[in-house]
């Protein structure tokens, strides 16, 4: 007996998404929204901000937002990227992802040792 198998259609679904532009070296991300099915950087349903993960003169990584299109979209059941979940958690219009909270403590260890190291190194030389 020959089982039969049957391709199952994939659902698709909206979702907002990172879209990398910009040179080597260079990243710089529009925030758009696209079908699941899309490759990262297909042809976006609709642009709606950007990221540019790169700090400026003032140490400054720039995001902007259209946060009346975002926000319709969310009442829609639209679905989100984790680094779109992260941006968005971090300007306040969702709640800070958890991933955020770590990156966060990791870094402030990180500098606790860093300084208590200098001070020894500091004390060791007196």
């Amino acid at each position: 007996m020959i089982k039969k198998f049957t391709i199952m259609p994939r659902k698709t679904f909206d979702i907002i998404k990172l879209a990398l532009h910009g040179c080597t070296n260079r990243p710089f991300y529009h925030i758009v929204l696209l079908k699941n099915i899309s490759p990262r950087d297909a042809p976006p349903v609709e642009q709606l901000g950007t990221y540019d993960p790169m700090p400026n003169i003032f140490n400054e990584k720039i995001v902007s937002l259209d946060v009346d299109r975002i926000k319709f979209h969310l009442a829609n059941g639209v679905a989100l990227s984790r680094p779109v979940e992260k941006l968005l958690g971090l300007s306040g219009m969702l709640p800070v992802h958890p991933v955020s909270y770590l990156t966060a403590m990791r870094n402030k260890r990180k500098l606790v040792s860093e300084t208590t190291k200098q001070e020894k190194e500091s004390t060791d030389v007196k």
